[in-house]
């Protein structure tokens, strides 16, 4: 708790907004997305999607493959408490919505994909869009599936299964068909370890116009070493801190320029 704090603390010093803003890439990103505060009816299915899960008391196993829980010690765990400490926020969710509409991104690749929070969030952002969730517990993959079937998230498929598995497999498909993804979603593994090789392992799949979204940077001093590691790697050209949020950028149009902004 104490290194968030003063991670934060350190954010709030060095964060701008968009009047410090220069590059007209970015400053349109904050304007029209990020600080949109218009109404969206999809709001209110992001919330329904929510209360559904907090209201849901049943138990199940999670099989956790990542870093852990700074919240629960056991593996049994409450539907409704996962929701409630381990899922994505309800501003997240709604600015996750926001860059997914903005950005209009063909196919979508989540890395953790929970019980469906951010993934509904995706989903609605972009109907049209193809989303792809890899999950590696099968019972909090089996609760997101019928949660994102009861809320008509039809363009979602869900895959269960070890992260470093599916890229691995997708790195022998890319030997014979090219197969990218416009924007990906990190949040399934918050180790240095994990992060990287999964940066490495997805790489072959970037475009010029690919967003990158790794969540939790700041969780521990070790993701924070990742950070400035995918900071300073020579593909990525533009990045923005959120705290929360890191956003990756590989437009080679671009100077490298690395932003800290309140979202």
């Amino acid at each position: 708790m104490l290194h968030i704090i003063q991670s934060y603390l350190k954010f709030l010093w060095h964060s701008k907004n968009e009047h410090a803003v220069h590059s007209p890439f970015v400053f349109n990103l904050l304007t029209k997305c990020f600080y949109d505060r218009k109404p969206k009816p999809e709001y209110l299915l992001l919330k329904k999607y929510r209360e559904s899960l907090l209201q849901n008391k049943s138990f199940i196993e999670v099989t956790d493959f990542g870093a852990g829980s700074k919240v629960f010690k056991s593996n049994t765990r409450q539907i409704a408490k996962i929701a409630k400490t381990a899922g994505i926020s309800p501003k997240r969710a709604e600015l996750l919505f926001r860059v997914v509409r903005y950005f209009q991104p063909n196919t979508i690749l989540e890395i953790g994909t929970s019980l469906g929070l951010a993934t509904s969030a995706l989903a609605l952002g972009n109907p049209k869009t193809k989303v792809i969730t890899l999950e590696g517990c099968p019972e909090t993959a089996h609760i997101a599936q019928n949660q994102l079937k009861e809320f008509d998230c039809d363009n979602v498929k869900t895959v269960v299964t070890e992260f470093e598995n599916y890229f691995k497999s997708l790195q022998k498909d890319l030997k014979t068909e090219t197969e990218n993804f416009d924007l990906i979603y990190f949040d399934g593994n918050h180790s240095k370890k994990a992060t990287l090789a999964y940066f490495d392992l997805l790489l072959p799949t970037i475009t010029n116009d690919t967003v990158w979204i790794f969540d939790d940077i700041h969780w521990s001093s070790e993701m924070e070493e990742t950070w400035e590691v995918l900071k300073n790697h020579p593909k990525v050209k533009v990045t923005i801190d959120t705290f929360q949020w890191g956003f990756v950028f590989f437009r080679r149009e671009q100077e490298k320029e690395h932003f800290v902004i309140r979202a």
